[in-house]
């Protein structure tokens, strides 16, 4: 669910007009709601009561200062995956104590910073980052927290670009591997404490099947590894998908009312919470798209219609640096215009940026109401993984960023100058 509707008929994010706010900060202009990303989180850490579970937010789908400092005060950890998104972190008030530092590549540097900070853990995924982390450790005088991620060879039914848990993804160590892993580091690795057990199988699942799957082929190493090296958490991952298509109409649905083949909360909590509950760990779970996907919105301007033998062309001033979903991952997202026309026809059209690249699209063959130059859309869903991943391709400055507080809004980041594009750069 989220919190944007129609309202005498314009398009309002809770109680904020987006035709006024545009008007007043420009476009593109990625719109979050409050609101929204409260009750998601709220919601799952009440599915998951029965257990000792610690919900950690995926700083990766949406790391502006102003997100993280709103889950702080929440009582969430963190799931990160840099050094760079640890001090994100650090800024924007949470604790380091309850970040769990995920990712294949940890530098050095990373690891120095993470220990100096104090993680919660490390989440491990080769045995030559348990040594290099094991040796830093030692030359700083401590002992690293650290799990390691098992792959449990899991189909997540996704993305191929976002599963995770398959023998051939980059993440992760093979299963079969994890116990003899674990006995090589607690015997030759002195500057490290084996302190849990990690898996994340993908990224936008729809289905609790592959989860139930996962969990029931890890929790019992999970037991295992508790009773032989004592350790104190599981961390299952991430990867609960959201509602893209209609997800407008999807918005008058609550979690716990959408059909039985939907995934939601409570279908993902009623599936894997038995399974967990016997394991006597903590659990922790790291969504990121789930709390804040539904909650933003990308506001774009049409520049321009154009008729050509083929097809139909609106062109918008959003291009794929500042959502590139539907480019890398043929991503969907339901586009609506900001102000409502019943009267005029639906037509099949091409949503196009700017960017110099045929990749460069919102949609393709897509039938919504007819909009013309100089009127609004609104690009829903485009919470997470949108600006998180935009970029200053084409030298196009990055969006400003809302956040919308009932009737109040705020900007949580200004939008970029041609200058903000050249800082840093100099002719030597």
């Amino acid at each position: 669910m989220h919190s944007f509707a129609y309202c005498h008929g314009t398009l309002h994010c809770e109680g904020v007009n987006l035709d006024q706010l545009a008007a007043k900060e420009g476009t593109p202009l990625y719109v979050y709601s409050k609101r929204t990303i409260l009750e998601h989180y709220a919601r799952l850490k009440e599915a998951l009561s029965p257990l000792d579970a610690e919900v950690e937010f995926a700083v990766k789908a949406c790391s502006n200062i102003a997100i993280l400092n709103l889950m702080a005060h929440q009582g969430s950890g963190f799931d990160i995956v840099s050094g760079g998104e640890l001090f994100r972190v650090i800024q924007a008030g949470g604790n380091p104590h309850r970040c769990t530092y995920a990712g294949i590549g940890k530098t050095q540097q990373e690891i120095q910073f993470a220990l100096e900070q104090g993680v919660y853990a490390f989440n491990a995924e080769s045995e030559a980052e348990l040594v290099a982390i094991n040796a830093i450790a030692g030359q700083m005088g401590l002992i690293a927290p650290v799990s390691v991620r098992v792959n449990p060879n899991v189909e997540a039914g996704t993305h191929k670009y976002i599963t995770t848990g398959k023998s051939e993804n980059k993440f992760g160590i093979d299963f079969e591997r994890i116990e003899p892993l674990y006995e090589w580091a607690f015997r030759e690795l002195p500057n490290i404490r084996l302190k849990g057990l990690q898996m994340h199988i993908g990224s936008q699942l729809t289905k609790a099947a592959p989860f139930v799957e996962a969990v029931r082929k890890t929790a019992p190493l999970a037991l295992h590894l508790k009773n032989k090296f004592n350790i104190e958490f599981f961390s299952i991952g991430g990867g609960i998908g959201i509602v893209y298509q209609n997800s407008l109409e999807s918005a008058s649905k609550s979690w716990w009312d959408q059909t039985p083949e939907q995934l939601t909360i409570k279908t993902y909590a009623d599936s894997i919470v038995p399974l967990l509950q016997p394991l006597g760990l903590k659990i922790i779970v790291e969504p990121g798209r789930l709390i804040v996907g539904n909650a933003g919105a990308l506001i774009t301007r049409c520049l321009y219609e154009k008729q050509g033998k083929a097809k139909t062309f609106t062109i918008v001033d959003a291009g794929m640096n500042d959502l590139i979903r539907p480019a890398l991952y043929q991503g969907y997202h339901q586009i609506i215009p900001i102000a409502e026309h019943p009267d005029r026809p639906n037509i099949v059209s091409d949503v196009v940026g700017p960017i110099c690249e045929s990749g460069d699209f919102m949609a393709q063959n897509r039938s919504l109401p007819q909009v013309h130059q100089g009127e609004l859309l609104a690009v829903l869903s485009a919470g997470a993984y949108g600006f998180a991943m935009a970029s200053n391709y084409n030298s196009r400055p990055l969006a400003a960023e809302i956040l919308v507080d009932g009737n109040s809004w705020h900007v949580i980041r200004k939008r970029q100058t041609w200058n903000d594009l050249i800082a840093g750069e100099s002719i030597p």
